[in-house]
């Protein structure tokens, strides 16, 4: 009896440790999917850019806020994360998220994406933008970079 004790314990301890690395896989897939972006400008971010006649400064890009939606694929299939980007003399002088969760998971990370974007986008140019991770998010930020490629059409 003293001799299946350790070994019941050796497999416990296996099972344990191999059920702990399938959750933390689940959660963070290697390969991020295909995305598109479905353009959606704000009335505001119409006139703005619009009206104003202001040329692009640096990139082409002419002043306004501009919105659009990115896509992207998760464990959980097909997400969507809403992005709005302020320009202002070819920089992005605010950014503002907003969040389309199909599950808790993805909830969790586009909020901590949300929370973490806008240290790493304000006071850059919309063509320095290239995403990949964001607070522990990844899948999120080709959402996002799908996104500005929109607003970039939009801008441009």
């Amino acid at each position: 009896m003293t001799t299946s004790t350790p070994s019941l314990k050796i497999l416990a301890g296996t099972a344990a440790g191999l059920a702990v690395l399938a959750a933390a896989t689940a959660c963070a897939p290697a390969k991020q999917g295909t995305s598109t972006a479905d353009v959606s400008p704000t009335s505001g971010a119409s006139s703005a850019a619009g009206s104003s006649g202001a040329p692009a400064t640096a990139g082409h890009y002419k002043d306004g806020t501009y919105s659009a939606d990115g896509h992207y694929t998760s464990p959980n299939g097909e997400e969507t994360v809403g992005v709005t980007l302020t320009l202002a003399s070819g920089k992005i002088s605010d950014v503002k998220i907003a969040t389309h969760p199909t599950s808790a998971n993805t909830q969790l990370f586009q909020n901590r994406f949300a929370g973490g974007i806008k240290d790493l986008v304000v006071g850059k140019s919309i063509d320095q933008l290239d995403v990949s991770r964001v607070a522990g998010s990844s899948l999120t930020s080709g959402g996002f970079n799908d996104a500005v490629e929109a607003i970039k059409k939009q801008a441009g």
